[in-house]
C-alpha cells in the first residue's frame, strides 16, 4: 500500500514513511493510493471478534509489510491496554433505534484516545527501529493535545509540543495536558484560537528548513495513521447491530472532519453504511458549506464544545480530494484559494458528490444544553456537550427508518463538568485515576500567535 499527497506533487510513500512525515511536502494531507475493499464475508466474519483481533483484520491492509502480523497484533494489544471498558468502544442504546458509540474509555477520556495510543506504539517501534528521534508539535481544540501527551510521554525517541488556544479550552482539558510531569512533553498556550494554533503548526511543516533542523513530525488528524485508527470503531459498532446484513446509519460531532472522514473510508472499503451526517455546533463551517456549495470561514465563537470551535477543518481536503476524482491540482489550487481570502467554491460536480456521501446539521448553544437535559432525563445517561449536539442533530435528521442511528460519544461528560451541571442538574464525576487532577501542579508556557516565537519556544524545549 503506498500513500500519496491531495495535492499530488509528492512522492508516494510506504504506511510507515508517511505515517511519520505526516504532512506532505507539498503541503497535502496523505491518503492510500486505493481503498482495500472488504466483502460481505470480510464484514461478517468480524462478528464475535475482540476489539483488537477487528481492529488488526480491518488495519492489516492500510499498514502493508511495514509491521509483520505479530508485531503489528502486539502494537494494538499495549495499545488498548489501557482502556477500562473490556469492549474498548462500547454501544449503548438509547431508544428503539439509536445508539451512542462510546469513545471515551481510553486514559484521557476522549475519542482521540483510539488513535493516539495506536499512533504513540506505532511510533515507537518504528523509531526504535530507524534509531531515530522525532519532535512532534500538535495543535488541539482540547482533546487531541492530552491524548497526545497521554500516548508520548515518557518515551525516549520523542519530543512532543502542543500548541492550544490560551483560554479556549476546558480547565480539564488544560490540566490534562499540562499536570503530566513527563519532561519530554511541552504544553504551550498560544494567544489566539484553535485554527491560529493549526495554522502555525502548518506553517511549521511548510518551513523546511526548521523541519528538517528539528526533525518535525505531527499528530493531529492530518496523521493518515490517525485516521485509519478511527475506521475501525465504524465496523465493529456496525457488525455489532447487525451489519453486513443490514445498514447503519452513523451521526457524528466534527470540528476538524477527521472522524466523520473515518466513517467515509470504512463506507468506501464495502461496509453498509446508510447515512454519514455531520454534526456541527454554532461554528458551522462544515454545515454552512454542505448547504451553500461555498467554503467561507468566519469568526469563531467560543462554545461549551470548543473542541468544535474551527473554521479550518483540515480533514476536509481528504473529502475534496475524492470529490474532485483524486485531481490533486484542482485540491491545490481551492488550498491556495483559501489561503489567499479565507474562502473558495466548490464546482458543482464535486459538491454533488459530497452531498451524496455526507449529510449535514447543526445544533445551537440552547440546542446543546437541552439535548443534554433531555437525554439524562429520560435515559439517565449523561453525555458531554460534544455528544449532545451529534444527539441533536441526529434527532432532526431522522428518517424515520429501521436503519439504526449510531451517534458518537466522543468525550466523557467530566471533561465538561461546568457546561453538563448547569444543563441538567448532574456534576460528573472524573474516574479515580484522574480524581487528583485539580490537585497537581501544571506546566504551561505562553507564546504568542507568531511562528518565529513559537518556533523559538521549541528550539529552547529541545536544548533543555
Amino acid at each position: 500500500m503506498k500513500y500519496i499527497s491531495t495535492r499530488g506533487n509528492s512522492p508516494a510513500l510506504s504506511f510507515e514513511d508517511a505515517m511519520l512525515t505526516g504532512l506532505a511536502p507539498d503541503g497535502g494531507l496523505y491518503v492510500p493510493e486505493s481503498w482495500p475493499q472488504f466483502g460481505f464475508d470480510d464484514i461478517a466474519d468480524l462478528a464475535g471478534l475482540s476489539y483488537e483481533d477487528a481492529a488488526f483484520r480491518v488495519m492489516k491492509p492500510f499498514v502493508g509489510e511495514c509491521f509483520d502480523d505479530e508485531e503489528f497484533k502486539d502494537i494494538i494489544t499495549r495499545a488498548y491496554a489501557g482502556f477500562n471498558h473490556q469492549a474498548r468502544c462500547p454501544l449503548v442504546q438509547l431508544g428503539e433505534n439509536d445508539f451512542l458509540l462510546e469513545l471515551h474509555h481510553g486514559p484521557t477520556l476522549a475519542f482521540k484516545d483510539v488513535a493516539m495510543q495506536l499512533i504513540g506504539q506505532l511510533f515507537n517501534v518504528a523509531l526504535k527501529r530507524r534509531k531515530s528521534r522525532v519532535t512532534i508539535v500538535g495543535a488541539t481544540s482540547g482533546d487531541t493535545g492530552s491524548a497526545a501527551i497521554e500516548a508520548f510521554k515518557g518515551l525516549d525517541n520523542v519530543d512532543v509540543f502542543i500548541l492550544f488556544p490560551d483560554g479556549r479550552v476546558s480547565d480539564v482539558q488544560r490540566r490534562q495536558m499540562t499536570t503530566s510531569g513527563a519532561q519530554n512533553v511541552h504544553a504551550i498556550a498560544v494567544d489566539g484560537d484553535f485554527d491560529d494554533c493549526q495554522a502555525r503548526l502548518k506553517d511549521m511543516f511548510n518551513d523546511i528548513d526548521f523541519r528538517n533542523e528539528v526533525s518535525l513530525a505531527g499528530v493531529n488528524s492530518i496523521n493518515w495513521a490517525r485516521v485509519m485508527a478511527q475506521v475501525v470503531y465504524y465496523f465493529t459498532a456496525a457488525v455489532s447491530l447487525g451489519a453486513p446484513h443490514r445498514k447503519v446509519s452513523f451521526t457524528v460531532p466534527t470540528g476538524n472532519f477527521g472522524d466523520i472522514f473515518a466513517g467515509y473510508v470504512a463506507q468506501r472499503m464495502g461496509l453498509p453504511i446508510d447515512r454519514l451526517i455531520i454534526a456541527t455546533n454554532q461554528n458551522d463551517i462544515l454545515h454552512r458549506t454542505l448547504q451553500s456549495g461555498t467554503y467561507a470561514t468566519g469568526t469563531v465563537t467560543p462554545s461549551i464544545s470548543p473542541s468544535m470551535d474551527i473554521q479550518v477543518s483540515s480533514n476536509f481536503e481528504r473529502a475534496l480530494f475524492g470529490a474532485y476524482d483524486r485531481d490533486g491540482g484542482a485540491v491545490a489550487q481551492l488550498m491556495d484559494e483559501l489561503s489567499a481570502r479565507g474562502a473558495f467554491k466548490i464546482s458543482q460536480g464535486a459538491l454533488e458528490r459530497l452531498r451524496m456521501q455526507f449529510d449535514s446539521g447543526r445544533c445551537s448553544e440552547e440546542g446543546t444544553s437541552v439535548a443534554i437535559a433531555a437525554v439524562q432525563q429520560m435515559t439517565g445517561q449523561v453525555v458531554c456537550p460534544h455528544t449532545a449536539v451529534g444527539i441533536k442533530v441526529a434527532a432532526d435528521k431522522r428518517l424515520g427508518s429501521g436503519v439504526p442511528m449510531v451517534m458518537l460519544a466522543t468525550a466523557h461528560a467530566a471533561k465538561f463538568p461546568e457546561a453538563v451541571q448547569k444543563a441538567c442538574g448532574v456534576k460528573p464525576a472524573l474516574p479515580p485515576h484522574m480524581a487528583d487532577l485539580f490537585e497537581r501542579d501544571e506546566r504551561i508556557e505562553h507564546v504568542t500567535n507568531d511562528l518565529g516565537d513559537i518556533c523559538a519556544l521549541i528550539r529552547r524545549g529541545l536544548a533543555s
